[in-house]
């Protein structure tokens, strides 16, 4: 039986693992209906044509969006999408989330709640675009049946069916009452994309009026009668307990109503309002249990991944030839190591949820980028099962991975309010909780060799990876034979969503994993970041040790890649790689495939005397398929190299004493705007395929610049951030 079709009754147990699948953004693959599936009397209540589409009498479109709009633009895509087979006013379109309670009762008609891997189009394109063109036809339907006239005679656009040899007309809105009584069309095809008028335009996003006027309620604007508030402190060191706490030293505070325990590891502090809860908190004697990890160090963490890179337990990610005998009789080898550390999601807003507790209902109101698994932390927290749980999902101030496949601020929300019967809660994070507790970008380092015959040509290269899956933490089910498949992002052979853009004689990917007490998470972008940076800056260690232009050594070795080829052709075509830059100015190539994407870019950088950098241009080519908003593609391109180079620059979560030392932004730097280069964006869609967007760009940032940086100043940074490097010319 397959998800989609799963009966309501299912158990909690299952539903709580299928949740929890699905959380981590990994392919589910079940079969979406596009049909309303409630009874007549659920219908009335909730007049809609179908599943995707409510029409109000005033003609206002309403299209339902399951995935989550936490900035990258999904929530206007998945509406164009709609709306294009709909043939409905634009102008007239609104948006709203159903819950994951409403879809686990009817049978997950909207299929995934979740938004991650950058699959909120790429995954639901097809039936969500079936759900818009249903609702045109059972609209025409009604139009023909009450007009006694053949089905084939009507038109719809613009939110108007007319009867073509007649001319009459009457809106979708006059329509829809009749429309919802219809049956469902089980065959529906859809447009041609060449033919689209709303999809592929564009087209403002239908979020910004709202969030420029600050009318936006994100999960922090939450407010609701009685509710109280409430602030947490779990123990700073990894792995570590409550031993005690003196509540008597607060509890007399103004404001102060409870203090309570959450878990073997935390405690919270309930009070009228969060400043009050906070800074009692501050106050409250906690004496922790810091357990096995409190001398844990960054060193430590460094010296295991380090053994790692010989060791005899790697697994295979990828192969041909045999790599090993290659590099036992090359001529001559290259070969380096590269790190990459824990990174911090750092959103801007950080984890909060509003929680209300009784013995028969709990109801979660918060930003996350799955509502289904944050519905089944809501179950398990309260000890209550689905049915009697609902979650209610907000704009997110910022997700970037955090807010998807861990809720741990769900459960310690209910948790608390569990301890306050019929009292909402809400719990926010201080941003010091945030930083310090995430789920961090995992670190690993990697060895690279290159085996080169006499004439320079590479006829075999090894890549061992050793460091943290994610998959082992978050769902260690997943893992198979050892293998973390999601380690060897943008180093698969052909056929995947993230595969390797060169053909080498012989090739050996493989990963030695390890796995520190620091928790990882899917980080934007996840493994394809370190990947990229660890093969393209290779690529150009070579292309410098054998004397040969970077962008040629590429061609050459992407020969059976035309669509990688495609993007990096585009990329040196825009920035006129065969022209020299301005005097001073450097450049940098790297490219990639991940999420389904083609990626490249190249960045124009300059170094002062004083070691000063300056990045002052990015070219960034994406082919992802379609398109299905331009000026979004563009946004989340910009955005992805705020984000990259930020982590490039900056970026970096040390261990000292078993706990992150960086517990704001000022000491966990992000870009400014002074130093943000010029972006350009080359879309070069080729059709056939749905990418994604909102993730493989940053994977090219951080190589792109590493290696304008070497063309600049001959110095080869094979770890960040690039702040604890000098680039001063010696």
């Amino acid at each position: 039986m397959s998800a989609a079709t799963a009966p309501a009754s299912a158990s909690r147990r299952g539903f709580l693992k299928k949740s929890a699948g699905t959380a981590a953004s990994l392919v589910v693959a079940f079969h979406i209906p596009f049909a309303s599936d409630v009874s007549a009397q659920d219908a009335a209540a909730t007049p809609e044509v179908n599943a995707w589409v409510v029409v109000k009498p005033d003609d206002t479109i309403v299209i339902r969006i399951a995935r989550s709009e936490m900035g990258q633009g999904t929530l206007t895509g998945l509406a164009q999408l709609v709306g294009e087979e709909l043939e409905c006013d634009w102008s007239r379109v609104t948006t709203e989330y159903p819950t994951p309670g409403e879809n686990l009762a009817r049978k997950r008609v909207w299929g995934s709640f979740s938004t991650g891997g950058s699959r909120g189009i790429r995954e639901s394109h097809e039936y969500v675009r079936k759900g818009g063109a249903a609702a045109r036809m059972m609209l025409v339907q009604a139009a023909a049946e009450g007009w006694k006239v053949p089905v084939a005679e009507c038109r719809a656009a613009n939110s108007i069916v007319t009867h073509v040899p007649t001319g009459r007309t009457i809106s979708y809105g006059k329509l829809a009452g009749a429309a919802s009584k219809l049956p469902v069309p089980t065959e529906v095809a859809l447009k041609d994309p060449k033919d689209w008028k709303v999809a592929g335009k564009r087209l403002a996003r239908l979020d910004t009026v709202e969030k420029t006027t600050g009318a936006q309620v994100y999960g922090m604007d939450i407010n609701m009668p009685g509710m109280l508030n409430a602030a947490i402190k779990d123990c700073p060191v990894f792995g570590g307990k409550v031993k005690s706490f003196d509540a008597s030293a607060i509890e007399k505070r103004p404001g102060v109503k409870q203090v309570i325990q959450v878990g073997d590891s935390a405690v919270a502090v309930v009070a009228d309002t969060w400043w009050r809860a906070k800074t009692a908190l501050d106050a409250l004697p906690i004496e922790w249990d810091k357990g096995p990890n409190a001398k844990l160090s960054s060193a430590d963490i460094a010296a295991m991944l380090k053994a790692g890179l010989d060791a005899n337990d790697a697994v295979v990610g990828n192969q041909n030839g045999d790599a090993r005998a290659a590099i036992a009789g090359a001529a001559r080898k290259v070969e380096a190591v590269y790190s990459y550390p824990y990174q911090n999601h750092a959103t801007m807003e950080t984890m909060n949820a509003t929680a209300k507790w009784t013995p028969s209902r709990c109801e979660v109101w918060t930003p996350t980028q799955n509502g289904e698994a944050a519905l089944a932390a809501t179950s398990e927290a309260s000890g209550l099962p689905p049915a009697q749980c609902e979650v209610y999902k907000v704009h997110l101030g910022g997700g970037f991975g955090r807010r998807g496949a861990t809720h741990d601020w769900v459960r310690q929300a209910v948790l608390i309010a569990k301890e306050l019967p019929g009292t909402p809660v809400k719990l926010i994070w201080s941003r010091e909780e945030d930083m310090m507790h995430g789920r961090y970008h995992p670190v690993t380092q990697c060895k690279l060799t290159a085996a080169l015959d006499a004439k320079g040509e590479i006829t075999g290269l090894h890549m061992r990876i050793s460091g943290q899956s994610i998959l082992a933490s978050v769902l260690p089910q997943n893992i198979r034979d050892g293998k973390d498949p999601v380690v060897f992002q943008g180093l698969n052979a052909g056929g995947g969503e993230a595969m390797i853009g060169y053909t080498f004689p012989n090739l050996l990917v493989d990963h030695a994993m390890r796995n520190p007490p620091v928790p990882p998470g899917f980080w934007r972008g996840v493994n394809l970041n370190q990947n990229a940076i660890y093969l393209e800056c290779f690529i150009d260690e070579i292309a410098h040790a054998t004397k040969q232009d970077p962008l040629a050594l590429r061609r050459k070795l992407m020969a059976n890649h035309p669509k990688h080829l495609a993007t990096l052709n585009a990329v040196a075509e825009r920035v006129g790689w065969n022209k020299k830059p301005a005097k001073g100015v450097f450049r940098g190539l790297a490219q990639t495939h991940g999420f389904g994407s083609y990626v490249a870019a190249c960045a124009e950088v300059s170094v002062s005397k004083d070691g000063k950098l300056k990045i002052h241009r990015i070219v960034a080519a994406t082919d992802p398929g379609h398109v299905v908003n331009p000026q979004q593609i563009e946004a989340q391109v910009e955005g992805s190299f705020v984000y990259g180079l930020s982590a490039a620059l900056y970026g970096a979560c040390t261990v000292k004493d078993g706990q992150i030392e960086q517990d704001n932004f000022s000491s966990y730097e992000v870009m400014k705007m002074d130093a943000m280069p010029k972006v350009e964006t080359v879309i070069v869609p080729s059709g056939g395929f749905w990418g994604g967007v909102g993730e493989p760009t940053i994977a090219v940032a951080a190589p792109a610049v590493l290696n304008a940086i070497f063309a600049a100043t001959g110095k080869r940074i094979r770890d960040l951030p690039l702040k604890n490097h000098s680039l001063k010319r010696t």
